[in-house]
């Protein structure tokens, strides 16, 4: 069995508040999970027992947005097809690739893609059909190989202007989609092993406690806000991790790699001064469409 070290306790720890946070927002739970997680583990032991932890919660998330599914499925069907070559190559590349490198491209991968959604820049793509193959081939590959879909998904729903519910329907169509089909990609790839299912078994009861709690607590809070600063720890923890496994892989030394932490706390702390010193009909303006 896996044993409660440092590593497995923060792991609880930081499941129970990712669970937390995808109950109210109706994601997140991974691209705050595998920042911190892969400071202890590699993507090849900590991804298989994360996609079957989001089988479960995307599930969840469905159906009980499930009246919002008809309006939205024509919208993002063409993206669930885009998944599928994604998801095959990512999956193949996850269990081919050395571990540090892995862990180089999902730090990499994440940090522009979060400083871009703090940033909340919008711009509405016209040709939006177009644009969802690609879309999706992309997105399946990033969740394959990080187990984190949340942030671009984000992006592309609120830069339409998608509203509340049909935001989180797709969402949750998508990534019950993308979560399954990566489940059985890894299963063939014989990536379940019993150190993945030691950590599976290790989390499930704080994702089982932390969805409900989330979901009930924002309805007290600043939704938009509450993902703000949530936004802000993920960038934070992604600068910290990025700048370790440049060290690690040996593309830079300490304490140059920090600098990449450093870009990331200023960077992020401008667009969090900016975020609260907007007007508050401006703040009121941007939930509205998101």
């Amino acid at each position: 069995m896996f044993s409660f070290d440092v590593g497995a306790l923060v792991l609880i720890g930081v499941t129970f508040f990712a669970a937390f946070v995808n109950g109210a927002l109706g994601y997140g739970f991974s691209s705050l999970t595998v920042p911190i997680a892969l400071l202890f583990f590699t993507n090849r032991i900590l991804n298989p027992a994360l996609v079957l932890i989001e089988v479960m919660i995307n599930i969840y998330v469905l159906i009980i947005n499930r009246a919002s599914v008809p309006g939205v499925w024509r919208r993002v069907y063409p993206i669930l097809m885009g998944l599928v070559p994604g998801i095959a190559l990512g999956s193949y590349l996850l269990a081919s690739l050395n571990p540090g490198w892995v862990k180089l491209v999902t730090y990499s991968v994440l940090l522009p893609l979060i400083l871009f959604q703090a940033a909340g820049i919008r711009r509405p793509i016209q040709a939006e059909r177009l644009i969802a193959l690609p879309f999706g081939a992309g997105l399946g590959f990033l969740y394959s190989v990080t187990t984190v879909s949340g942030p671009p998904l984000a992006i592309l729903f609120n830069n339409q202007g998608m509203v509340k519910r049909d935001f989180r329907a797709s969402l949750a169509i998508i990534r019950v989609f993308e979560s399954s089909l990566t489940a059985v990609a890894y299963y063939q790839l014989g990536l379940f092993s019993a150190e993945s299912q030691d950590i599976f078994l290790m989390i499930i009861p704080a994702v089982i406690i932390g969805v409900p709690i989330g979901a009930y607590v924002i309805r007290r809070l600043n939704a938009e806000t509450f993902r703000r600063v949530c936004m802000s720890f993920d960038a934070w923890i992604v600068g910290f991790g990025l700048s370790r496994v440049l060290i690690d892989v040996r593309l830079l030394d300490s304490p140059w790699a920090y600098g990449v932490l450093a870009f990331a706390v200023i960077a992020d702390s401008i667009l969090l001064y900016r975020f609260f010193t907007v007007p508050r009909v401006a703040v009121a303006a941007a939930v509205v469409v998101a």
